[in-house]
């Protein structure tokens, strides 16, 4: 079940009421309860938020210039927040991380995908792989290393983590170190005795236990275990783009006092963020998240001279720069949850998403004259035709290509030299004031 969809959809019966009374704010509490229980959060926990929702939904003092229907959502926003925990800032200094977890939970990606995190901030990072149980673990991490550009550290052959650990550290220059460590089926001595081993060596920084979305409310008794064997910094949360009972998984983990510090929203190295309450339960009830769409603008305008692309005249060549910078912002679906619009049909993105498969595809078996002039495949069919077989696609998806190209280009001279267009374009791409909270 989409817990978000779900959400929505309640929040959707009482922004479509023609008033909103306290009749209205009780049913919308009893469509919540059965939405969380439903997505395997606590019943005990969610009780208590009904409770303090309609505490404060009826008996709390509204802002006066938000209207009763304004100041419900408001508290079901600040309530959801509270019930799934506080935010989290990672350290950005010199330190060592060790992961920990049961099997399954993703804790080989996870290091990769925090190596990476920490990678994009500017920092250098070692990756050790200290799974000395699991067939083929080190050369999956050894792999992924190189795919985030991490130095890598292991033993072959050796069968003692806590020396892996030790090598790597005296060989290890990196600012911020990372060890994986073993797994199992269950939460056993010997996994306590090994973690317990490898935490001596890195010395107590900080550590971090890896769980899936999918177990549910189960994550917050694994976090109590592995928190009584090594203290947890916090708790790195997998899989939370296909799970339904990620909210379950949040909240408990929130219940026991272990602070969530990362979610992994994706297959992808940047489907992974540190974790924002706010900015999450937002998502979930289709709050434009602006903040984060700038964060991640910004980071792809550090690494590609956009305002350059911008600027200059549109060709192809340039139009396949901005497409790779756009891909970088992850799957269409997450942008446009970031725009609040969470609820677009998955077809129809997934029929977007196709379409700039098909686009670059094409663009790729272009020679380099036809990228800087897209009028010479017009002129000559046999170039239409080249690219046509070399993509994979027909000439009439090259014709499309052409034909949405010739569009842009047109609008971009517009928006270039009409200085009311471009500014009424300004104006909706910021779509009033960020602060101003529209849900439903």
């Amino acid at each position: 079940m989409d817990l978000g969809k779900k959400l929505r959809e309640a929040l959707a019966k009482l922004t479509n009421r023609p008033y909103v009374d306290e009749d209205a704010v009780r049913s919308l509490i009893k469509d919540l309860q059965r939405v969380l229980i439903s997505s395997d959060v606590n019943v005990k926990m969610v009780f208590q938020l009904s409770k303090r929702i309609e505490e404060r939904a009826l008996k709390s003092q509204k802002l006066e210039a938000l209207t009763l229907r304004e100041h419900v959502m408001k508290v079901v926003y600040e309530e959801l927040a509270a019930m799934m925990g506080e935010s989290y800032s990672p350290r950005l200094d010199r330190h060592k991380i060790l992961l920990c977890g049961l099997f399954g939970s993703g804790k080989t990606t996870t290091t990769a995908k925090i190596a990476n995190y920490y990678k994009s901030k500017g920092l250098s990072v070692g990756m050790v792989a200290a799974d000395v149980d699991r067939p083929a673990a080190q050369e999956q991490l050894e792999q992924l290393a190189k795919q985030v550009n991490a130095n890598f550290y292991t033993i072959k052959g050796e069968k003692s983590a806590a020396k892996i650990v030790k090598d790597a550290l005296s060989r290890s220059k990196d600012e911020v170190v990372i060890v994986d460590s073993a797994g199992r089926s269950a939460f056993d001595g010997q996994m306590v005795e090994e973690l317990k081993a490898i935490a001596s060596e890195l010395g107590q920084e900080e550590t971090y236990l890896v769980v899936s979305a999918d177990i549910g409310q189960v994550a917050g008794k694994q976090a109590e275990e592995f928190n009584s064997a090594v203290p947890l910094s916090g708790v790195v949360v997998t899989k939370m783009d296909g799970s339904g009972k990620g909210g379950g998984a949040l909240s408990a983990v929130a219940s026991t006092g272990a602070k969530i510090a990362f979610i992994g929203m994706g297959e992808k190295m940047n489907d992974f963020e540190a974790y924002d309450a706010q900015r999450f339960v937002g998502r979930l009830l289709g709050v434009p998240d602006i903040k984060g769409l700038m964060e991640k603008v910004e980071k792809i305008s550090k690494e590609q001279d956009l305002e350059k692309l911008a600027t200059e005249e549109l060709t192809i060549e340039a139009f396949y720069e901005q497409l790779k910078a756009a891909k970088k912002m992850g799957p269409l679906g997450n942008v446009f949850s970031m725009l609040g619009a969470a609820d677009i049909p998955k077809e129809m993105v997934q029929q977007s998403e196709d379409k700039l498969k098909k686009f670059e595809s094409m663009i790729s078996s272009m020679t380099p004259a036809e990228k800087k002039d897209a009028k010479l495949i017009r002129a000559h069919p046999s170039r239409m035709a080249r690219i046509a077989a070399g993509s994979g696609c027909t000439e009439k998806d090259v014709r499309e290509f052409l034909t949405q190209f010739e569009k842009m280009e047109k609008m971009m001279h517009q928006f270039q030299k009409n200085r009311g267009f471009r500014k009424k374009v300004e104006q909706m791409l910021q779509g009033g004031k960020i602060g101003n909270m529209k849900m439903g």
